[in-house]
């Protein structure tokens, strides 16, 4: 029979109704998006923050517009999110098999699985999961964007180098029907004006697609890190979306929390080069 893990922060960090949801996820997607979907490339992969909808879902919106066009194209969906609640070596996957919302559930490719845990650094951990909010608060973005027979693979990563989260995106790298997302938050309680300077200086660093991020800049720094190692593998041009802090959207400006929403598509300059070529290079930090 199958498991599915019940929604954890619903009610809390997002609505927990269903037609609550779909409003709330329709607003953002419509009128508080600020990157326009039309003619864009359907990205590779997005990094997009994890906070309550009031105050991060404007910012992680304007990334999710950008996979829209790629509704019948995207099949799975890799999530690595960082874990806030138990500590964990490596990367873990759920003991479930799909993930519920308040929009209905979500199928985990077990094929994806089968293929992650080969790699010793996967685990497979029901607590690292069961009231984690980073992944959590990315599926009804995808549920509302992707047709409903898309199936994730959600990782939480815990401590692991860059090189050992950038093996496992390796391995389920796929094609066009593949789509990553790193989930992550900027920085955390600063005064506005700090805060700014501090994120405008991690936006720039991811841009360059660095993989010496540390945790007080991004609480996702090491999904990020591992994912840099293969956008710069694979050729991947990153593109700032958004850059906010919930001193914009819905807090007070004197500790607020940074987010940013970022797009990662194929190198228009390195599309000549084979797949095959690409994968021939080594990964290095």
């Amino acid at each position: 029979m199958e498991t599915v893990r019940p929604a954890a922060v619903a009610g809390m960090f997002y609505p927990g109704t269903a037609p609550a949801l779909v409003a709330a996820v329709r607003t953002y997607l419509g009128e508080k998006a600020k990157s326009a979907a039309a003619g864009a490339v359907l990205p590779k992969a997005l990094i997009v923050p994890h906070a309550g909808y009031v105050y991060s879902g404007p910012v992680a919106a304007s990334a999710y517009r950008r996979i829209a066009a790629g509704r019948k194209t995207v099949r799975r969906v890799l999530l690595l999110g960082p874990v806030h609640r138990v500590p964990i070596r490596g990367l873990a996957l759920p003991a479930a098999q799909a993930f519920a919302t308040p929009l209905g559930s979500v199928a985990i490719d077990a094929d994806a699985v089968d293929i992650a845990r080969e790699l010793p650094q996967v685990q497979v951990s029901e607590a690292a999961h069961a009231l984690e909010h980073s992944l959590e608060v990315q599926i009804p973005f995808l549920q509302s964007v992707l047709d409903d027979d898309f199936r994730i693979v959600p990782f939480a990563v815990g401590d692991a180098s860059p090189e050992e989260v950038a093996e496992v995106i390796e391995r389920l790298w796929g094609g066009p029907e593949t789509l990553i997302v790193v989930s992550s938050d900027l920085s955390h309680y600063h005064a506005y004006a700090a805060a700014q300077t501090i994120d405008r200086g991690t936006a720039a660093a991811i841009l360059a697609l660095d993989s010496a991020l540390d945790h007080e800049r991004a609480c996702g720094a090491t999904p990020i890190n591992g994912f840099a190692l293969c956008a710069r593998r694979h050729g991947l041009r990153a593109e700032l979306l958004d850059l906010r802090n919930s001193g914009d959207t819905a807090g007070d400006k004197s500790r607020v929390v940074g987010y940013a929403a970022f797009a990662f598509t194929e190198d228009e300059c390195d599309t000549s080069r084979s797949r095959a070529e690409a994968l021939a290079e080594p990964v290095d930090a």
